[in-house]
C-alpha cells in the first residue's frame, strides 16, 4: 500500500546525507561534471555517482553526456529554498559562494580548456 507521503519521505531521505547536500550546493551555481564534483569534494568518482543516483531517483537532478563527460544539473531549483529554510531554522550558516564552480584540479574541458597549439614550419 502506497501512501501519498511516500514521495515526500523519499525526498527528505535523499536530502539527509551530507555529501548529497554538498553536491546540491555545487549544482546551485549551474551544471557540473562528475570529475568537477570529485575534485571539489575530494571523494571517489564511484561514491559521487552513487549519491547522484539517489538524487536522480527522487527527481532532483538530471544528467547530460558530452563526450566522455557527464554533466549534472538540478531539475527543480525549489530544492534550494527547502535546504536554505532548513538551515535557517537550525541557525546554520553555510557559505554557498565558496562552491562557485571554479576548481583548478578538475580535468574536464569546461574547467581546463585545451588550447590548440599550431605549429608553424
Amino acid at each position: 500500500m502506497r501512501t501519498t507521503d511516500e514521495p515526500t519521505t523519499a525526498l527528505f531521505r535523499a536530502l539527509m546525507h551530507p555529501t548529497r547536500l554538498a553536491i546540491l550546493d555545487l549544482l546551485r551555481h549551474g551544471e557540473q561534471c562528475v570529475c568537477h564534483l570529485e575534485a571539489h569534494l575530494g571523494k571517489r568518482q564511484a561514491y559521487i555517482s552513487q549519491q547522484l543516483m539517489v538524487l536522480r531517483e527522487v527527481g532532483l537532478v538530471d544528467d547530460q553526456r558530452d563526450g566522455l563527460n557527464v554533466y549534472y544539473r538540478v531539475i527543480n531549483p525549489q530544492v534550494f529554498a527547502l535546504i536554505d529554510t532548513a538551515r535557517a531554522m537550525l541557525g546554520v550558516a553555510v557559505d554557498t559562494d565558496q562552491a562557485d564552480g571554479s576548481q583548478g584540479n578538475c580535468p574536464c574541458p569546461r574547467c581546463s580548456p585545451v588550447t590548440e597549439i599550431v605549429l608553424v614550419s
